[in-house]
């Protein structure tokens, strides 16, 4: 029978986060369709809508069901993602925010590409894409669970209804819809959620949460600590290399912020993730079979992924449910689109413009960017229909993150001169070959290797191999990149052997994006009638190659545009200047005093 409370519920909660997401799309400047407009909203979030759209990165519909689900089943101590996912914002803004964001990147996969060449970076675009993928399956799913209880609804039927709508917006508005309905979002699972609590919690079917006979806090068995650590790395530093992180980062106005709204999204993923765990421990000391539950008892694994939804079915008066099932679908919903729009940008801008179209418009990526979303979307919601677990789906997508990424961005970022290609691919392949030794029995993938300690009854891994292979890839990359530095500068292996290009065989008009200076400015060289920027973080257009204020090297928001446009025209003509008088001493085409190589206006770009 069909809810019709919980229907209106639906549509007007749905239509709030539609009317918000096209209202943000239009604050998108006329005419303006540039990658940083689109991708990163301009780089002018401010610091209201910056909190709650960084907090957003990991509290959306997978944290609340998942966390009120790992609460039901397994207790409190293995409730690690919130937790896990706090810590990966503190470590992310102190180690990597801002360096990322002076550089003046516009995604995760610019350094990568900086350092190991384009073609490098797109195969580093795949497990970023499976990782945002996996994300947003776990979200459309976690939202089928919750239809599927509120309205009677088929859950296929409703998790393509939903992704249709979140992919609608996210077209229509790019970072701007994305970030003002993360506030939406956020006020929707808060007030929704904790207005629901004290109703649930004094249901005459609710037994005492302090009962003994309620184990809503759980244990880690002796022979379980291995795996109960390698899961909370996972989680922490397998929380850094995502995309929809970065995308919040790099749209910060400056990188200072963009720490700082690290640390507070921190908080608030501890601070949201207590109501669904009260919810999970209230759950757990229900007899479901005394309530108007009508399925099976005890729960099997598909109720258990609704268990939040069910509790505010269930254990609350309708006027309640009507609000808080209403508010958290809205909120799940909306919650899929950062994911589907960061796997899109890093396709349209690091695939298909710096491998196949480095000459493409700044139109014709923006196209591809919206084409690009359609096509994640139908990805990510034929996943949501295929894997049954939300908690272990929304596990399971930072293991290839944790494993492949994580080492090689910690690299460019901190030692970009101990790492080349080589030392790149040689860890792509070790990472990847060690974790999917390890089996995934979610997805049918059975154990290759059976590491010292495998259950065989329930095909679980106790050894932390994830863990291993993260730290046997990071080391692959150093010593990878070391032995082929070494052997091709000694000559033992001549120039003509060094297939990517990238030791001694590099070709003259090449220039990295060099370290961060303390004011943050990208190395920009000047050479013939055209000034020609190099890497792939200073791609910009036009407006950018003419003087644009990058808001990172403002010293203080309230700086007059005129004066930081006069303090900017300065520092570029002390550039030009500079390298001028260098490449008149040195010679086109030769090193220069900085070291930095001075292409002649012939000289064509053919990097790896």
């Amino acid at each position: 029978m069909i809810n019709v409370a919980g229907v209106v519920s639906i549509v007007l909660f749905y239509a709030l986060i539609l009317v918000v997401g096209i209202w943000a799309g239009r604050k998108k400047q006329a005419g303006n369709d540039s990658e940083e407009e689109v991708m990163l909203a301009g780089r002018s979030i401010g610091l209201f809508v910056g909190i709650f759209t960084m907090t957003a990165t990991w509290v959306g519909g997978g944290y609340i069901n998942g966390t009120a689900e790992a609460i039901y089943t397994s207790g409190l101590v293995w409730c690690q993602a919130p937790f896990g996912y706090a810590l990966s914002l503190v470590f992310g803004g102190i180690f990597f925010a801002n360096p990322m964001r002076k550089q003046g990147y516009i995604t995760m996969l610019d350094p990568l590409q900086d350092s190991f060449g384009e073609r490098m970076g797109g195969l580093l675009f795949l497990p970023a894409l499976c990782g945002e993928v996996f994300w947003a399956a776990g979200i459309l799913a976690a939202l089928g669970a919750t239809l599927s209880v509120i309205i009677d609804m088929d859950h296929r039927t409703s998790v393509i209804l939903s992704s249709c709508i979140a992919i609608f917006y996210t077209l229509f508005g790019g970072l701007y819809s994305v970030a003002y309905t993360d506030v939406i979002q956020l006020f929707c699972i808060f007030i929704g959620l904790w207005m629901c609590i004290p109703f649930a919690w004094t249901n005459e079917h609710v037994g005492s949460l302090s009962d003994l006979q309620v184990d809503w806090i759980g244990h880690v068995e002796p022979k379980k600590h291995w795996l109960y650590i390698d899961y909370g790395l996972l989680l922490v530093f397998g929380g850094i290399p995502w995309q929809v992180y970065f995308q919040r980062v790099l749209s910060s106005k400056t990188a200072g912020r963009a720490q700082l709204l690290s640390y507070v999204a921190a908080a608030g993923c501890i601070l949201m993730a207590i109501p669904p765990v009260l919810i999970g421990a209230i759950a757990k000391a229900t007899p479901w079979n005394e309530t108007d539950y009508k399925g099976p008892y005890p729960l099997t694994v598909d109720e258990t992924s609704m268990i939040l939804p069910m509790v505010l079915q269930y254990l609350t008066p309708d006027f309640v449910s009507f609000f808080g099932l209403g508010a958290v679908s809205a909120a799940v919903m909306s919650s899929a689109d950062s994911s589907v729009l960061s796997a899109a940008s890093m396709f349209a801008r690091n695939v298909y413009r710096l491998i196949f179209r480095q000459k493409a418009s700044e139109m014709e990526i923006i196209w591809v960017m919206r084409v690009s979303i359609i096509v994640v979307g139908i990805l990510a919601t034929i996943m949501a229909l295929t894997i049954p677990s939300i908690y272990g789906l929304w596990s399971m997508c930072s293991d290839l993150v944790y494993v492949i990424l994580f080492p090689q961005l910690l690299m460019v970022v901190h030692f970009k001169k101990h790492c080349n290609t080589y030392g790149s691919l040689a860890a792509y392949i070790v990472a990847l070959l060690i974790r999917l030794s390890g089996g995934e029995a979610i997805l049918g993938l059975p154990a290759l290797i059976k590491y010292p300690g495998y259950d065989e009854d329930t095909q679980e891994q106790m050894f932390p191999f994830r863990t291993m292979a993260m730290l046997l890839s990071l080391i692959t990359l150093v010593f990878v990149s070391w032995w082929t530095k070494m052997m091709f500068e000694s000559g033992k292996l001549p120039p003509s052997y060094d297939y990517f290009r990238c030791v001694v065989n590099i070709p003259e008009d090449v220039q990295r994006v060099g370290d961060p200076s303390e004011s943050g400015e990208q190395l920009s060289v000047m050479a013939g009638p055209l000034a020609r920027f190099y890497g792939a973080a200073t791609m910009a257009g036009k407006d950018e190659r003419n003087g644009r204020i990058n808001p990172a090297l403002e010293s203080d928001d309230d700086l007059p545009v005129a004066e930081a446009r006069r303090m900017n025209q300065q520092t570029a003509q002390a550039q030009v200047k500079k390298m001028l008088d260098t490449a008149t001493g040195s010679g086109g085409g030769q090193l220069g005093q900085s070291g930095m190589a001075i292409p002649t206006p012939e000289q064509d770009n053919t990097a790896f």
